[in-house]
């Protein structure tokens, strides 16, 4: 999964450690999510979202070529 959370958090001038502290994981959370080594909880990528004034799927980008049979 790929996601764009980089760029919403730079657009809302966010470092990845206050982005952290707002959804309340530790920013190494932050950044494996942001490098696709880590898919997050359902609630975790909403609190995301909720946190970059983006919804799921503008955040969360699903490629039917990641998953795996």
């Amino acid at each position: 999964m790929r996601t764009r959370i980089k760029e919403l958090r730079a657009r809302h001038g966010l470092t990845q450690q206050e982005l952290a502290d707002i959804v309340s994981v530790r920013r190494e959370t932050i950044l494996f999510t942001e490098a696709g080594k880590y898919n997050p909880s359902l609630k975790l990528a909403y609190q995301i979202a909720q946190a970059l004034q983006a919804n799921i799927e503008d955040v969360f980008l699903f490629d039917m070529t990641d998953t795996v049979d």
